[in-house]
């Protein structure tokens, strides 16, 4: 398994955080994403198919 964390600028509220929650946890490979309004940061684990790229 591999983890990435990215920095969203945009994210304003936990409902920013939510919403990329749910659509990055969508994705087949994604086993979880957590992510922080105040740091404005998102951590993705993941494991084949999923990537970095994608």
């Amino acid at each position: 398994m591999e983890k990435a964390t990215y920095h969203i600028a945009n994210i304003s509220c936990n409902h920013c955080v939510h919403t990329i929650k749910t659509d990055l946890s969508e994705l087949e490979g994604v086993t979880s994403v957590d992510g922080d309004k105040d740091t404005k940061e998102i951590t993705v684990t993941f494991q084949t198919p999923a990537s970095a790229e994608k």
